[in-house]
């Protein structure tokens, strides 16, 4: 779940709709893979675990963990080739963020949601058990308590990110240690009552696989979006009051590589809109790309940056 800068925009630019196009697919078949491992190890490890004799603490432990070291796995496997995501409110918070177009978002919640259902029908043949892996609000819970629950534990998650992929210092590659225990830690509070989704298409793909056996399953859609905006705030707030100024010297933080201050960037598009400036960039929808945001708004970042930590 890391996220890659752009090494060279100017070459980006220079892209075809057309080729622009083909890296988006070509990136999008790799989301499909990854979210299918992802998703066999973690729900594999559910199915395995249903059948074992322990106690509900044991369980929730193993659980736990399954899904935490999928991920972390999994992300470290893929986060080089196209950030290793496997999340499609992951993709929805890094697309609000300008880190990848909204043509590239579509594709990858497409691969993701596919891949979900890949991955929920490899356990599915693979394991003789009744099978187990689906995600429902238990008998205790309300729906709306269900939904706040996926809200916080998702926003929880893509702010871990955020915070530490989509940023770039010193410790970006370990990111996926932190975001695997993250998901490990959502699955300690939420696995008694939600099931622990986080993820619509960790929900989406079971779902498919055994017939949609839950009348409560849209509370894994909505939880989860509302969850992905929350975190997006959160995040938009840090970035725009430049949290390193806060206490400086903590990390080797890199303005140039990181996403633009959300901010400073519908200001910018303001500016241009409020100016008649109808330039287009070689964004597949005609918005401009991460790349643009960056050279518009991390030039005065940077200034601010060296300022604050100069004090």
């Amino acid at each position: 779940m890391s996220t890659r800068p752009v090494e060279n925009p100017e070459l980006e630019e220079e892209l075809t709709f057309r080729e622009r196009l083909l890296l988006d697919i070509r990136a999008a078949s790799v989301e499909f893979f990854g979210t299918a491992t992802f998703l066999l190890l973690g729900l594999g490890g559910i199915q395995a675990g249903s059948i074992t004799d322990g106690s509900t603490l044991e369980r929730t432990m193993y659980f736990a963990t399954s899904f935490g070291l999928s991920l972390l796995v999994s992300a470290w496997l893929f986060y080089r080739v196209t950030g290793g995501l496997f999340n499609p409110n992951v993709s929805l918070a890094l697309c609000l963020v300008r880190v990848i177009t909204p043509m590239r978002f579509v594709l990858y919640c497409i691969a993701q949601l596919a891949g979900g259902i890949a991955g929920a029908a490899l356990v599915r043949a693979l394991t003789p058990e009744p099978y187990s892996v689906n995600v429902f609000l238990k008998n205790h819970i309300n729906k709306a308590q269900g939904v706040f629950i996926e809200m916080f534990i998702t926003a929880a998650l893509v702010l871990a990110v955020l915070m530490l992929a989509a940023e770039k210092h010193e410790a970006t590659p370990f990111a996926p240690i932190g975001i695997g225990l993250t998901l490990f830690a959502g699955h300690l509070f939420a696995l008694a009552y939600t099931g622990a989704a986080m993820n619509t298409a960790r929900a989406f793909g079971p779902a498919v696989v055994s017939g949609f056996p839950h009348s409560d399953h849209w509370v894994y859609w909505l939880g989860p979006f509302v969850g992905s905006l929350l975190g997006v705030a959160v995040y938009t707030f840090l970035k725009h009051y430049r949290y390193w100024t806060i206490n400086p010297g903590q990390t080797a933080m890199n303005p140039r590589h990181s996403p633009a201050d959300p901010v400073d960037t519908l200001k910018a598009t303001l500016n241009r809109s409020g100016n008649g400036d109808t330039r287009r960039s070689g964004s597949l929808t005609g918005h401009r790309t991460s790349a643009d945001y960056r050279r518009e708004t991390n030039g005065g970042l940077e200034k601010r940056h060296l300022n604050d930590t100069a004090v």
